[in-house]
């Protein structure tokens, strides 16, 4: 059952026909919300309904935009864990301090959420070409669930995109292009291709069902958590559609009487000093992020010096009464590794500016040591191979290992 009412401009609130293919509202050219008769879904479907269905973002229907399950392009989404980071916790004077691991979807990053319902949608909907820009996991998800679904995929990547990436991409049948420029260049590219070649944007926030699949983030995190919320959640934050969706999924799971109302979590924006638009937005009491210039950053999904949803981003976090914070790119590599070192958790280094973040606002005060705090872990570090330092111990052919030495580290 669908409960899709219409799509609605998330600035100038112009409403679109739901079961038709939208880019942004072409009147003031930005993001589209899907809207749902949330008063049918209270009514129809309890909480309890959940009970019993297979243990994937998919379970979600109810809160989701496609109309025909034969229609849903699946490559296994299965719901991510939260782990307590107890060690790290005690080092840093935090009583509960858990993160969730979206490296264990498919194509090994939380872009499989998006990508899984925008090419859905683009199934149901008859599109059988796509496009996207990406300086990061998000080409790879869209051309492996492109070729789930029998659909021809184009990939634009900024030239220093981290090569696995680009193997990834190319490996999973995209035709893959490498850019002079940034992911904004890449993003022009799409856009300029859109009519002669015939494909279908997918670009962050430029469709709105990229955002319906992020969403499921915050629906996951709320069952998993027994419907109360963290005091804290912080995101690594490029064009954003997470933190979005999931501020989108708490408003929407308040409105059927599924979370308590008024009890959402403080939403953190974190961004790299070499690219921090949101932060300097913030900060300045903005409604847009001007483009950041000669951004910069080894966290190649932070690197966005332009969001077209910045305004969306910055609403949900003054609403939340969080904040957008940077970390400094020196902090990547400690990050990373004492979270392997420290608890077994390999994380991607958008998440490692996470860290230093929360590092910075713990001893600020901003945030407090009896508070619960949830960091979301977007990618796997396996994905950056250049940015792990390889063993420094080597035996030479007969050489007995020297147990003494090795016993004192």
């Amino acid at each position: 059952m669908n409960f899709v009412t219409h799509l609605e401009c998330a600035d100038c609130a112009r409403n679109y026909p739901a079961g038709q293919p939208h880019n942004l509202c072409t009147e003031c050219h930005r993001p589209l919300w899907v809207r749902y008769d949330l008063d049918r879904v209270r009514e129809q479907c309890p909480r309890e309904s959940l009970a019993g269905r297979p243990g994937d973002l998919w379970r979600y229907r109810e809160l989701l935009p496609y109309a025909d399950g034969a229609n849903i392009v699946s490559l296994g989404e299965t719901a991510t864990p939260i782990l307590t980071a107890a060690r790290l916790g005690a080092e840093l004077g935090l009583a509960h301090l858990q993160i969730k691991d979206e490296s264990r979807l498919p194509t090994g990053s939380f872009k499989a959420r998006g990508m899984a319902m925008a090419i859905t949608m683009a199934n149901e909907l008859g599109i059988r070409r796509v496009a996207c820009p990406t300086a990061g996991n998000a080409g790879g998800a869209m051309a492996a669930y492109a070729s789930r679904a029998g659909m021809e995929s184009f990939v634009f990547m900024p030239d220093d995109t981290p090569v696995i990436n680009m193997k990834e991409t190319h490996l999973a049948g995209a035709q893959v292009f490498r850019v002079n420029g940034l992911i904004n260049d890449c993003g022009r590219l799409v856009g300029e291709g859109r009519e002669p070649m015939g494909w279908f944007d997918l670009s962050t926030l430029k469709e709105p069902y990229r955002i319906e699949g992020k969403k499921t983030m915050g629906l996951e995190l709320a069952e998993q958590l027994g419907w109360e919320l963290p005091d804290v959640i912080l995101y690594p934050t490029g064009g954003g559609t997470g933190l979005i969706g999931m501020w989108k999924a708490f408003a929407e799971l308040e409105s059927i009487g599924w979370l308590p109302s008024g009890k959402r979590p403080r939403m953190i924006a974190c961004q790299s000093e070499g690219c921090a638009p949101i932060v300097r937005a913030f900060e300045a009491g903005e409604k847009h992020a001007p483009p950041f210039e000669n951004a910069h950053t080894v966290a190649s999904g932070l690197r966005v010096p332009v969001a077209v949803g910045d305004f969306m981003i910055l609403n949900a976090v003054r609403e939340s009464g969080g904040c957008a914070v940077t970390a400094p790119e020196s902090c990547i590599s400690v990050w990373m590794e004492r979270l392997a070192k420290l608890e077994g958790l390999v994380i991607c280094p958008e998440t490692a500016i996470c860290m230093g973040a929360l590092d910075q606002l713990l001893a600020g005060g901003a945030i407090r040591p009896s508070e619960s705090v949830l960091v979301f872990n977007t990618g796997g570090a396996m994905k950056y191979p250049d940015l792990i330092e390889e063993p420094v111990r080597r035996l030479k052919p007969g050489q007995a290992p020297d147990w003494q030495a090795i016993a004192e580290g």
